[in-house]
């Protein structure tokens, strides 16, 4: 039956049901994974016109080491750590800090940087999606943190490089990082084998594998899903280049090959409509478009801007413009029609997590101060700072007002904003 057949009564009733269920499945001001609802950086809601010279903390929370970021979502705050040699999920009452579960998922690995989680976990519609660094996944209960499924990335043909010095590898000689990302009933996840499972697709329900595709190693960086050019695609860097998948069988669309030293790819691809923006530390910013071609689709370069080889930090796209981390430890604004800079900012350091909304940014330096700045290219323009954690190289999250700040020894909250 056609949906516009219903009876006038039954549409009546079903389409406010419709509205509920989609409002219990995500809420606007929530922070469900990495960089976001829509992984692009951009806030639910409103970020603060100012900030106080030096807020306290609503509550602060004591961890073990960890480099994944907070995620919100739901009620819950979920934050990852090491805890007696395992990589353990805690979930906390986003008000108090008050633990509600916690539950060990994966044997903890380290390197120099210290033991712990790297991944940020991913939670869909009362599921917690978490990964280890060395390729454990698993599924857990957002409500109670019992675990649903997993399996184990050496099972479908992952090979663990042991030699950290290697130029090969990526993910499997340094640790994963990336997170999974949802399309509809899929979980899909950047494996990194090369027996035709570099990303692996599964019902998120039940754990079943769904499809299999490519034979690219696994960079760093986190997946997009999103309509390009008419088809629901899950967009990524391996260590190979920038690939496009659809979401459905896992079909290559399209490929943008490029190699960078040590396969370190990081950033997160910054989608905006047809278009993507991505860069490494070796090949500075690209923005391409992609258009149908028959089965695949073909893809165009925009520009290049060589002298952005942004290293760590993906930037956050604002009313026609990127801001982020340049490629001197400098804050750049970059104009998204022809790759030109606007304006440079020098001190922000390695690191510097941005988070934008209502024309203004966040910005986390990793000595952990807080910055925030108006989004705008006509200069830079700060409106105020406070010191907010320790040294950090972890994504805040920002939900109802509050930013949940996370530094290898802990976690707190710092209340901002109205909700």
């Amino acid at each position: 039956m056609a949906p516009g057949s219903f009876p006038r009564a039954v549409r009546r009733g079903l389409f406010p049901l419709l509205s509920i269920v989609a409002a219990t499945a995500l809420q606007a001001a929530d922070w469900p994974g990495w960089r976001g609802i829509h992984r692009d950086g951009i806030a639910g809601d409103p970020l603060p016109a100012t900030l106080p010279s030096q807020p306290a903390p609503r509550w602060r929370m004591p961890l073990g080491h960890g480099y994944a970021s907070p995620v919100v979502a739901r009620g819950k705050l979920v934050v990852l750590e090491e805890s007696g040699g395992r990589e353990t999920a805690r979930a906390l009452d986003p008000a108090t800090g008050k633990e509600l579960w916690h539950t060990a998922y994966a044997a903890a690995w380290s390197d120099e940087f210290e033991p712990g989680p790297r991944c940020t976990p991913l939670v869909d519609r009362g599921l917690v999606f978490v990964q280890s660094a060395q390729g454990e996944f698993a599924c857990l209960s957002l409500d109670d943190g019992h675990r649903i499924w997993g399996f184990r990335f050496a099972d479908l043909g992952m090979v663990w490089i042991s030699e950290r010095h290697s130029n090969i590898g990526a993910a499997v000689r340094r640790g994963h990082t990336g997170s999974p990302a949802i399309a509809g009933d899929r979980v899909i996840v950047q494996v990194g084998s090369n027996r035709g499972a570099a990303i692996v697709a599964f019902d998120r329900l039940t754990g079943r594998q769904l499809w299999k595709s490519l034979d690219d190693g696994t960079s760093y960086s986190s997946p997009v899903v999103a309509r390009i050019a008419g088809r629901e695609q899950f967009v990524t860097a391996t260590c190979e280049g920038l690939v496009g998948l659809d979401t459905a069988d896992g079909a290559l669309l399209w490929r943008v090959p490029f190699r960078t030293g040590a396969n370190r790819n990081v950033l997160t691809p910054v989608i905006d409509g047809d278009s993507v923006a991505f860069a490494s530390h070796t090949t500075g910013l690209r923005h391409v478009t992609v258009r149908a071609d028959g089965a695949r689709q073909a893809v165009a370069e925009d520009w290049y801007n060589r002298n952005l080889p942004i290293n760590l930090s993906t930037p956050v796209k604002w009313d026609g413009h990127y801001y982020g981390l340049g490629a001197a430890r400098d804050f750049v604004c970059v104009n998204a029609a022809d790759g030109k800079v606007a304006w440079s900012e020098p001190g922000f350091g390695a690191v510097a997590q941005t988070i934008g909304g209502a024309g203004r940014l966040i910005v986390q330096l990793d000595t952990g101060e807080v910055r925030l700045l108006r989004a705008t290219p006509a200069k830079y323009e700060e409106l105020g700072r406070f010191q907010a954690c320790g040294k950090t190289y972890s994504l805040p999250a920002w939900s109802d007002g509050a930013l949940y700040v996370r530094d290898p020894m802990g976690c707190a909250a710092y209340v901002l904003g109205t909700k």
